[in-house]
């Protein structure tokens, strides 16, 4: 959905004309089972859609499925994400999403703990003093073979934290050229802190678009990107 109109949002819903996105943070190993069980009762009920499903779909209008979709998104770039939740996905045949903090790969590990508390990014007590929180980016190079990679940011930011040219370059341009350096592919989501929408800002709406994203995730809609 692109139109921000209030009326054709709630219209859309009730018609149930929208994508389930089920948002998950740290997946430590021993939440293992209960996300192996959650995301199997997920996939019998739905399908998954992938990046070519929803390109297609704004590009032809064509509907992958007679079933509604869901599609699981794993935030930060935590180390868990590639081995734990990532496996599981790929065990289930599941396409997931990987919008990730690329300071927080960046940070090298004995500072990682310091750096997620520094900037709301939760974890928990069973990982602490493991080689690494957050994943590498050779992680991210072999996610981007199955499932979708993209940045949320470099420090993971709000919108309201990014003023200045400089920041738009560190935390909207500088991600991507990053990311698709590594994988090869063009990231194709942008994602603030919070998940605000796009259309909220015209400088801010500007730097997504100039950077090359096509989709913006945000709390209530992934906005397709003119």
């Amino acid at each position: 959905m692109t139109d921000l109109g209030f009326t054709r949002h709630t219209d859309a819903l009730n018609a149930g004309q929208f994508v389930r996105l089920i948002n998950y943070h740290n997946t430590p190993i021993s939440h293992a089972g209960a996300l192996r069980t959650e995301l199997s009762s997920l996939a019998e009920q739905y399908d998954t859609l992938s990046l070519a499903d929803l390109d297609n779909f704004f590009e032809n209008g064509t509907w992958p499925s007679e079933r509604e979709a869901f599609i699981p998104v794993f935030y930060e770039g935590y180390a868990n994400s590639a081995s734990v939740a990532a496996p599981i996905c790929d065990e289930l045949g599941i396409t997931a999403w990987f919008p990730v903090c690329t300071a927080f790969v960046d940070c090298p590990p004995a500072e990682q703990e310091f750096f997620a508390r520094s900037h709301n990014i939760g974890l928990v007590q069973e990982e602490l003093g493991l080689p690494r929180l957050a994943m590498t980016w050779d992680d991210i190079a072999s996610l981007s073979n199955r499932h979708v990679v993209t940045p949320h940011t470099a420090a993971h930011v709000g919108i309201n934290e990014v003023s200045s040219d400089e920041d738009l370059q560190r935390e909207v341009f500088e991600p991507k050229r990053r990311m698709d350096a590594v994988t090869g592919q063009s990231a194709p989501a942008f994602v603030w802190l919070h998940g605000s929408a796009y259309g909220l800002n015209d400088r801010h709406d500007a730097a997504v678009r100039a950077a090359g994203y096509r989709y913006q995730i945000g709390n209530t809609m992934i906005h397709r990107i003119a």
